[in-house]
């Protein structure tokens, strides 16, 4: 250690001495006249000292370790308390100072001789004078830079139209070349991680009016952008190329003709500083002046009309022939912008009186005395549900309206278990029992001609769902019926009021009779009890969680969203029984299913929304956490979960926050009354966007019909429907996003328009997957063979998905056995708590590549 020592003790000496002599060359800077060396050492005493001692315990402190400096005071014999770090850096610093000293006034007087002396005051002396001669240089330089920028501001506005005309003929050019069977693509996906470009024909010029239409086109490349200082790509434009093409054009007119005409500039700059004027340096004082010119060409040229450029890319290139031929499209231009803005005028006007007469009608209306409205407001698992369907019970004829084709199932069963004969009618599927005056339906299937005693309306609050919420409010405002139970949540109360102002109503407002108590620790999977319900929220944790659940003898049900209705009733039914201990569930647990729950436990706080993960609501925490109790079975319902509980809690004892918008969405009217204006759905939607929505909606978003709709616009299809009828088969319950299921659409859409037999939807058995999926396309089948009026057909359908549905049961307990929670990438076997979808490895392998290669 004493050699090291002495090793960084040297280096500490050498660098003291080098700003000793840096100190004495500022100090002498701040004199006229040569100062002495007494002088510097009265002045300058404190500083001295202070830098060795800083410059000696930086470099100790940084070449030592803790260990080695407690060594080092051992050796010392210095008592001190080992485990105080700051105390024992302290005493190593005092120390070496102290035992280690450095004389630097010594040193100075007898290194600091009067030779040089002198010779640093005259380098100080050489050094400021350059200083000041860069100072002056730069300031006539900026004085020169200013005149030569007035010299090229006045040239620009003298021969602006000239150096247009150069830029818009090459660009004209590169037009041409681009619109000459240049690949056309289409940006697909529906967020930003799967957006990707498909090709999409190829460009026609008469396709686009202005140039900064074709702007808007896709290069099918790529172009690199700063977002909060870091690198970020995305897809090229035409416009974002064409800016670079115009700058460049820009900057040829300075540095080759331009340049040429302003020799006299480089002469002044010369005479003035001293120095000849690099093309280089030229570019860097144009620079500022180029871009704002080239920014201003590309404006021009973004609103020139396409077939004017085109015109202009024919005539070679010469000065006097193309101001000409600016002139005359310049004047074209106004003509045409002129008979635009009178044509756009007459088409605001026809638009507008056309949404008067569509859309005029989409207010809500005005109440009704004849219907008796009952509101039944309350939490979940408050028992208002059971009272409304009391009353169903009770009249001589009844409809129930669910949210789910399960809660309508339950209910059609629940009603002929009881003596009272149901149908049951759901799109997918049609159930006739003899002498029924009750139906039970899911909302989308409600039609307001049909006239019972009786309407039961359930979880009424998802009036405010942007893609179903139009179902509910049909529902509720044009019920024909003498009574209408609406059930919804504590937070739909005040926009239900709203909604039927002026209507017969009585209210029932419910509350819990079983408590929630939320467990003020974290949750671990090891802590699973019976009577627990694990919420997590995708279908490949549910079968995780459940898979480690049943490997340590917990026996298990099953809940999530694309499991088969009949496959989740036996889940259900096995957990109500006693067979099972235990659900493993996604949030479709929250609506409609009274479960014996002693605990709700939250595995995850976020869920994927769609378009990002985000934390639960507080209605969505309600909404779950509510399951939790049943009366006589378990009076106090727990909630529990596995990370930031305090936070969760807040959430679900927050005061709810009243719903203050319900959806609208297109009815039959509106597009019967379309109907007198145009027939191509296309134009409809394109309306639909403009509509502004009455104060307190929202409009439907439609993304599935407009997806649909892009799949049979132009064609034959849309050709042989009437607008109602083909917005009815576009507006299909199913989901749309997966590949098979819209491709058997079209398919069978293809059928109607043929005459042809109806395609069969494929059943392939081979996985649990695969199960889900061809119960999924039998049920979009099921779908048009019920809106057809098929119904033979669909009966031998539905016995099929009740087999597919007793196997998807059978594969769950397969997928139990062998599901392991693996990377998707290598398929090692990951850790239950493993919180990505990928290893560590993988991950890094992913990580070194993408920084590797952008």
């Amino acid at each position: 250690m004493i050699e090291k020592l002495n090793a960084i003790y040297n280096q500490a000496v050498e660098r003291t001495k080098e700003k000793i002599i840096e100190d004495i060359e500022r100090f002498m800077e701040w004199h006229e006249q040569k100062p002495s060396l007494t002088e510097y050492l009265q002045k300058r005493n404190q500083f001295i000292q202070h830098i060795w001692n800083n410059i000696w315990s930086n470099k100790a402190q940084s070449a030592f370790s803790v260990k080695e400096r407690k060594k080092y005071l051992i050796e010392k014999g210095i008592a001190f308390d080992e485990t105080n770090k700051k105390l024992v850096k302290k005493l190593f610093i005092n120390t070496i100072i102290e035992h280690h000293p450095f004389p630097v006034m010594e040193w100075i007087k007898q290194n600091i001789t009067e030779e040089l002396w002198n010779q640093l005051f005259e380098e100080t002396k050489q050094k400021r004078m350059e200083i000041e001669k860069q100072r002056l240089f730069e300031q006539t330089r900026q004085t020169v830079e200013a005149e030569i920028h007035k010299l090229i501001r006045k040239r620009i506005d003298e021969f602006f139209h000239q150096f247009y005309t150069y830029v818009r003929y090459r660009a004209a050019v590169q037009l041409k070349k681009d619109m000459n069977g240049t690949i056309r693509y289409k940006l697909v996906g529906r967020n930003w991680e799967n957006e990707r470009l498909v090709k999409n024909g190829y460009i026609q010029p008469e396709v686009y009016k202005q140039v900064n239409q074709f702007f808007e086109e896709f290069t099918g490349g790529y172009v690199e952008g700063y977002d909060f200082g870091k690198l970020y790509w995305d897809f090229e434009t035409y416009g974002d190329r064409y800016f670079h093409y115009i700058t460049d054009y820009t900057y040829d007119i300075f540095t080759d003709e331009f340049a040429a005409n302003f020799s006299h500039v480089y002469t002044i700059y010369e005479r003035e500083t001293g120095k000849s004027l690099k093309q280089k340096r030229f570019i860097k004082i144009i620079s500022d002046q180029v871009e704002k010119l080239a920014d201003e060409f590309y404006k021009l040229i973004a609103y020139e009309y396409v077939s004017d450029l085109l015109e202009t890319a024919e005539i070679p290139y010469d000065v006097l022939p193309h101001l000409q031929l600016l002139s005359e499209h310049q004047k074209r231009q106004e003509e045409r912008r002129i008979q635009e803005e009178i044509e756009r005028k007459r088409k605001q006007e026809k638009e507008r009186r056309m949404m008067a007469d569509v859309f005029g009608q989409a207010t809500r209306p005005k109440g009704d005395k004849s219907v008796h409205y009952i509101l039944h407001i309350g939490e979940t698992n408050t028992g208002k549900t059971f009272r409304a369907l009391e009353s169903l019970k009770q009249a001589s004829s009844g409809c129930y309206l669910a949210p789910l084709r399960l809660l309508a199932l339950e209910v059609y069963e629940k009603l002929n278990a009881d003596g009272i004969p149901c149908n049951l009618k759901t799109g997918e599927e049609e159930k006739e029992t003899d002498g029924a005056k009750h139906v039970a339906s899911t909302v989308e299937m409600f039609y307001e001609k049909d006239d019972f005693n009786c309407i039961v309306i359930d979880e009424a609050q998802m009036i405010a769902d942007q893609e179903r919420g139009f179902a509910w409010y049909r529902a509720i405002t044009s019920a024909n019926a003498n009574e209408v139970h609406i059930i919804g949540s504590k937070n739909s109360k005040e926009m239900l009021l709203q909604l039927l102002e002026g209507s017969d109503i009585t209210l029932y407002e419910y509350e819990r009779e079983i408590p929630l108590r939320v467990e003020h620790k974290n949750f671990s999977i090891d802590h699973t009890k019976k009577g627990d319900a694990l919420i997590c929220f995708s279908r490949k944790r549910v079968l995780e969680t459940a898979s480690l659940l049943q490997r340590r003898r917990k026996k298990v049900s099953m809940i999530y969203g694309s499991m088969p209705p009949e496959t989740r009733k036996k889940q259900i039914e096995r957990f109500i029984k006693g067979e099972t201990h235990v659900v493993v569930s996604t949030d479709a647990i929250g609506m409609g299913l009274n479960l014996p729950i002693k605990r709700i436990v939250f595995l995850e706080n976020e869920k994927f929304d769609g378009i990002r993960k985000r934390r639960l609501t507080s209605q969505e925490v309600k909404q779950i956490a509510g399951r939790a109790g049943r009366k006589g079975i378990y009076n106090v319902g727990k909630v529990a979960f596995v990370y930031d509980y305090k936070k969760m809690e807040e959430l679900l004892f927050k005061e709810d926050v009243p719903l203050k918008t319900f959806t609208i969405a297109p009815t039959n009217a509106m597009l019967e009354r379309f109907q007198k204006y145009s027939h191509h759905l296309g134009d409809f939607f394109e309306l639909w966007k403009k509509f502004k929505n009455p104060k307190g909606t929202v409009k439907a978003p439609l993304t599935q019909e407009q997806e649909l709709y892009e799949l049979i616009k132009d064609t034959e299809i849309e050709a042989r429907f009437s607008i109602v009828d083909l917005y009815g088969f576009l507006h299909l319950p199913f989901s749309s996003g997966e590949k098979a299921l819209t491709e058997l659409w079209l398919e069978t859409m293809q059928a109607i328009v043929n005459n042809d037999e109806l395609p069969e939807p494929p059943v392939k058995r081979g996985n649990l997957e695969q199960i889900e999926l061809t119960y999924k396309a039998i049920g979009l089948h099921l779908l048009f063979l019920y809106k057809l009026g098929k119904k033979t057909e669909a009966s031998y359908w539905e016995r099929l998905r009740q087999e597919i549905s007793d196997e998807a049961n059978d594969f769950l307990k397969k997928a139990l056995d062998t599901h392991k929670k693996q990377c998707k990438r290598c398929g090692k076997k990951l850790s239950f708590d493993h919180p990505y979808a990928i290893c560590d490895r993988c991950y890094n392998r992913r990580f070194y590549h993408e920084k590797n290669h952008k």
